[in-house]
């Protein structure tokens, strides 16, 4: 789990994207973010979740980028905010 932190902590985006994350990881609700991101079904475990989810962005931050036509900042939001919530999730489970 200490490896998936430090891939978050690593991260770099920018501020105002990041921000408004974390405006949104407010009202996180696993199920209904994570069937809308992944796909319908039985949800993964939260580091599972989290690495799918990771690997998610990573494409959409190259895509935002390259100024690629096919990104979408709603989606990119989405996702941080899913990302945020499975970090507070694991990190909860720390504690």
């Amino acid at each position: 789990m200490q490896d998936v932190l430090s891939i978050l902590n690593s991260m770099h985006r920018p501020r105002l994207l990041i921000r408004a994350a974390r405006a949104g990881a407010q009202d996180y609700n696993r199920k209904r973010h994570l069937q809308r991101l992944l796909g319908y079904g039985p949800l993964p475990r939260t580091v599972a979740a989290l690495m799918r989810l990771i690997e998610l962005e990573r494409g959409m931050n190259d895509a935002r980028k390259e100024s690629d036509a096919t990104y979408s900042l709603p989606r990119h939001l989405d996702v941080l905010i899913a990302i945020m919530g499975e970090a507070q999730l694991i990190r909860a489970t720390q504690a």
